[in-house]
């Protein structure tokens, strides 16, 4: 590809040529599956992190919340937001965004990593791709998910697993209909 050929390339001609190729070549496809999804999962949890925290301060600037304006659904998800960010200097709102956000990175990435590993490892183990091993593949990201929470308890650690396995099912069930 020439150099003027690169420089005329739209953000959609650059995602298009990740479907095409890989990111990694780590020398087996079960660690090139667990990289990618790391990455790509990684990605998306920063920019949520970050787009939230957006809509937060966008929100509290208009004047919402002082107001009582705040929708009472968004009152929940008011005590996710980044802690720390109105610190005294933008510098400590700075690090605290980072921090923050690099910790979702993780999270997501984590969890992305996990469950496409495992997929991957029991259809090769099992030599089929069916529900058992999205079920299994969808507790286990669910633990290691509650793991990362600040204040695990044994609760949520065995929701977590019941939920990632019932999504995790759910999706794979319902793949072939919509």
């Amino acid at each position: 590809m020439s150099k003027r050929d690169m420089e005329t390339r739209s953000l959609l001609d650059e995602l298009r040529s990740f479907e095409k190729g890989a990111f990694f070549d780590l020398g087996h496809p079960l660690l090139n599956r667990i990289a990618e999804s790391f990455v790509k999962a990684a990605g998306i949890g920063a920019i949520q992190a970050v787009s939230r925290e957006a809509y937060f301060t966008a929100i509290e600037s208009a004047g919402f919340e002082s107001s009582g304006g705040m929708p009472p659904e968004m009152s929940g998800a008011k005590k996710h937001r980044i802690p720390g960010l109105k610190g005294e200097t933008n510098r400590k709102s700075l690090e605290a965004m980072v921090k923050n956000t690099g910790k979702e990175s993780l999270q997501w990435g984590l969890a992305a990593g996990v469950y496409s590993g495992l997929t991957y490892g029991l259809k090769e183990a099992r030599g089929a791709h069916d529900w058992k091993n999205s079920a299994i593949a969808g507790a286990v990201t669910g633990v290691t998910l509650a793991l990362t929470f600040e204040d695990s308890s044994h609760e949520q650690i065995v929701q977590c697993a019941i939920t990632g396995a019932a999504l995790s099912t759910a999706a794979n069930l319902l793949t072939g209909i919509f």
